[in-house]
């Protein structure tokens, strides 16, 4: 085993933040892939790691120092950048540092739980339930330690989700999109005249938004969210990243290689691809 093991799912979403972080400074890893819709995340082989249960988690054995479990994708992106060597993802002054900090907390707590809200009820919780079956899930969910975790799952896995919830986490989408449209008028990068944490965190959360949402992220609405996108992707960091991927999300991507992504109906959006 290397000095540094990665646990994560999918390169998108929290699992891809630390991969591309360390694709990008050109840390060498062990990638374990932790399948979540099979509820690995649970067994008791990797709760020793993480007792939360929660991915991604990363080891790193720091010579004499011994070995570090870290936890929470931001805040292992942020150990990463500072621990190893290799392009610096916090560039720029103290006030890009703000700016990079704000706009992290902005993905993570206003953007990622509504774009998760809608991924689970039309595209995760589906195909798990395809997968598994609604008995294998519910035995499965009945042995996560945690009971909050049970509940978030039953929850996620069945669509639980009430239409106030739903029409929220629509209405913070909508107005999440048009301030990344506006800030990215600024400046070629999200936070910083350079590529930094800001641009892999939004990334991993908003590469698909031209297929989820395709009536608000699109080549005429939202032309610097695109091109914005299409960089990121055209990275030799993000590429290797996404050949980690092993279900039919990590191919989302593929919309990027595209030149001009038309608006589109809101009904051709997420639901499309699990009716």
């Amino acid at each position: 085993m290397g000095e540094v093991t990665l646990y994560h799912w999918e390169p998108n979403a929290n699992s891809g933040k630390p991969m591309l972080a360390l694709m990008e400074k050109g840390v060498k890893f062990d990638s374990h892939y932790i399948d979540m819709l099979n509820f690995d995340q649970h067994k008791p082989e990797y709760l020793a790691i993480n007792p939360q249960g929660t991915i991604p988690a990363m080891t790193h054995r720091a010579g004499s120092l011994g070995s570090r479990v870290l936890v929470e994708s931001t805040a292992i992106m942020e150990y990463v950048n500072a621990e190893f060597d290799g392009p610096d993802l916090m560039p720029g002054t103290a006030q890009d540092h703000w700016r990079i900090r704000w706009w992290m907390k902005f993905m993570d707590q206003w953007l990622a739980p509504s774009f998760s809200m809608f991924g689970w009820k039309f595209f995760v919780g589906p195909n798990a339930l395809a997968a598994h079956g609604q008995d294998k899930i519910e035995a499965q969910i009945a042995q996560i330690p945690l009971p909050e975790r049970q509940l978030a799952w039953r929850k996620a896995v069945f669509g639980l989700f009430s239409e106030a919830e739903m029409a929220e986490s629509g209405r913070r989408i909508s107005v999440g999109i048009r301030m990344l449209e506006d800030e990215l008028t600024k400046r070629e990068w999200l936070a910083s005249d350079q590529y930094s944490l800001a641009d892999v965190n939004g990334f991993n959360l908003a590469y698909a938004m031209p297929l989820s949402q395709p009536h608000l992220a699109n080549d005429e609405v939202t032309p610097n969210i695109m091109r914005w996108l299409r960089a990121i992707y055209r990275r030799p960091a993000t590429r290797e990243c996404w050949k980690l991927g092993r279900t039919p999300m990590a191919s989302r991507v593929a919309i990027l290689e595209q030149d001009y992504i038309p608006p589109r109906d809101e009904s051709e959006g997420i639901t499309s691809g699990v009716r």
